[in-house]
């Protein structure tokens, strides 16, 4: 028999063992890359897998400042979401990753969160025969580094989200209130300056900023500069994108913010909250003065940023 007929028979066999075992059924490498995000078995104890921290109703990020991995082992840097990262030009909070191919199988290795060898896990999914199975009928091999992390990222390219009160609020399908309003419009302006780094579709400009949570003491994690080595980085963290924020709580790369309107305070005089940081960028260095009604407003604004799958109430009417 040759090796076309071997690779044939061994499919029509393990799919008469598996396919009635299937639920939904997985047909795309998107399907296989969900079933893989939701496998404890890609833990080293078993215990944990990528959506125990990124969760989905929480716009797949986490609750707590830093999540717990394998052995309850804290996590270094808060859990960002990994909603609308299909377009990023990189990933983390530090940006060590270039492609959300090379970011699905760091977790996985870390110590502190999956803390499994790349080929450990490679072992597990080919000793398991459905997943043995999904890779042959998905892939036409067996499961590698490569087609590992082809399968994650094509799941998390499918994380977009755009319904939110404000994406209908442009053709004016569903007009913001007067306080959402006035808070767009700080947003973009030269009182608030939020637009100066938080721009684009995703409201992100996909740069490094240090906005001053870092003085070499109590916030010692010097960010960008670990990858980099360049000074100019120094306490830099990748901005992130600001869609679905409102659910995305605690905030930072240290989790320091419990909400919004912490958030907000501290970007009006971080200066209050950090006497003496190191590297702050210049958009900064000077107080915003916001008053408390404008305070008010621009949390007002980030929470129409909000997609419609993730709301509880969702407002009068939103059901486009």
């Amino acid at each position: 028999m040759g090796k076309k007929n071997i690779f044939t028979a061994t499919i029509a066999g393990l799919f008469f063992a598996y396919s009635f075992t299937i639920t939904p059924p997985i047909k795309t490498k998107a399907d296989l890359g969900k079933q893989l995000f939701n496998e404890k078995i890609l833990s080293k104890d078993s215990s944990v897998s990528c959506a125990s921290c990124h969760i989905p109703a929480l716009g797949f990020s986490d609750s707590v400042a830093f999540s717990k991995g394998i052995y309850g082992r804290p996590t270094v840097r808060n859990t960002p979401s990994v909603l609308n990262m299909k377009n990023r030009p990189y990933f983390f909070w530090d940006g060590r990753a270039a492609t959300l191919e090379a970011q699905s199988l760091m977790p996985i290795a870390h110590k502190n969160e999956m803390g499994l060898p790349i080929s450990e896990a490679l072992e597990r999914l080919r000793n398991n025969k459905l997943y043995k199975y999904l890779f042959l009928k998905i892939f036409g091999s067996l499961p590698n580094a490569k087609n590992l992390s082809a399968a994650l990222a094509e799941f998390e390219k499918t994380l977009e989200t755009e319904n939110s009160k404000f994406d209908f609020s442009v053709d004016d399908e569903i007009p913001l209130t007067a306080s959402e309003e006035r808070g767009r419009q700080l947003f973009i302006g030269n009182k608030g300056k939020c637009f100066d780094c938080h721009m684009g579709p995703d409201f992100t400009g996909d740069d490094f900023k240090n906005i001053g949570l870092f003085d070499a003491r109590t916030l010692n994690d010097s960010g960008r500069f670990i990858i980099t080595k360049i000074n100019n980085d120094l306490g830099k963290f990748k901005t992130p994108g600001l869609r679905n924020i409102a659910i995305t709580a605690p905030y930072m790369h240290n989790g320091m913010f419990k909400t919004l309107e912490e958030v907000v305070d501290y970007y009006n005089n971080p200066y209050s909250v950090v006497q003496k940081p190191i590297n702050i960028d210049t958009l900064l260095q000077q107080p915003l003065g916001l008053t408390i009604e404008e305070k008010a407003d621009l949390v007002h604004f980030l929470q129409t940023l909000t997609d419609k799958r993730f709301l509880k109430s969702p407002f009068k009417d939103f059901n486009k």
